[in-house]
């Protein structure tokens, strides 16, 4: 091995000795700084699964809400069949299904559970042909809705425009909140972590000077500083995965065994769980080195 090496290996080992030590010197507030870092990244990704949940709810809604677009009594089958082509090209148009006059005669006295022998003569004329349309952006059923309405032999459009703003609406809503509160917590994080190396560094802070009055480098003065933030933020990440995975598997029993949310489609953690904990690691490796090095950084100015 050569002197460089040897040299490398020196430093490592010394860093890790001496940021460990840093933990254990601190033991109580590295242990809470741990706990609450851990608390949330818990608070983060519980609050970002629901969100991410309800955002797959809130898709699956939105892909099932069609309008119906009602073609002129005064077309034949065949000329409102017609109008399949014209009502495709439309701009965020994503499926269009033509019902016949029967066929929506049939799927009405269905609806209502009609007596079949009380409405056997009603005829068929008293319904209009009829698309049914599905759109790939809900956001903009409004503008479809009036590109299709001027369409000729299109005689008039019904569409729950309310329903689809309020999917709209809650979807921006809970984009905006998960976002705030992440940027929240990861500032809390930060503060937490910055506090537990200050401690370190003020029982230090006589030991920092000598070193560099002797012409240690701010780098090898900095770095068992940083390894105490990477095994602060890794330990959290690693505590607060585990939490997750066994809240989020409390969430889907609660879910399967209630009456009342089975409309409620919950995301397996399994395919979750590799970005949780990538994203959980990687903030925790952040929010522990940022940390250490905004508190080291007014220490070396000797």
């Amino acid at each position: 091995m050569s002197r460089q090496k040897r040299r490398r290996s020196h430093n490592f080992g010394y860093y890790i000795h001496e940021g460990f030590r840093g933990i254990f010197s601190h033991g109580f507030m590295s242990a809470a700084a741990i706990i609450i870092i851990a608390a949330c990244l818990l608070i983060t990704g519980s609050f970002s699964l629901v969100a991410l949940n309800i955002e797959h709810n809130l898709d699956q809604l939105m892909a099932e809400n069609e309008f119906l677009a009602y073609v002129d009594e005064n077309l034949d089958e065949a000329d409102a069949r017609a109008l399949e082509g014209s009502i495709a090209a439309v701009g965020n148009v994503a499926e269009v299904t033509f019902i016949s006059r029967e066929e929506a005669k049939e799927t009405y006295l269905k609806d209502i559970q009609a007596d079949d022998a009380l409405y056997a003569n009603l005829p068929d004329s008293v319904l209009r042909h009829r698309f049914s349309i599905r759109v790939d952006d809900i956001s903009l059923l409004s503008d479809t809705i009036s590109q299709v309405r001027q369409i000729g032999g299109i005689a008039d459009i019904s569409a729950a425009l309310d329903v689809a703003n309020g999917f709209v609406t809650l979807r921006n809503v809970v984009t905006i909140v998960a976002i705030g509160i992440v940027v929240v917590l990861l500032v809390i994080s930060l503060f937490i972590v910055s506090n537990a190396i200050k401690l370190a560094t003020l029982s230090r802070e006589g030991e920092i000077a000598i070193m560099k009055m002797c012409g240690a480098t701010n780098g090898f003065i900095r770095m068992p500083f940083v390894y105490e933030g990477v095994v602060l933020g890794l330990a959290s990440a690693l505590i607060a995965f585990a939490c997750q995975w066994g809240l989020y598997a409390l969430l889907i029993q609660a879910v399967e065994t209630s009456t009342k949310m089975h409309l409620v489609a919950i995301l397996p953690f399994e395919g979750l769980a590799p970005w949780v904990a990538c994203i959980f690691g990687g903030v925790g490796l952040i929010v522990g080195v940022v940390g250490s090095l905004v508190t080291i950084r007014k220490y070396l100015r000797v």
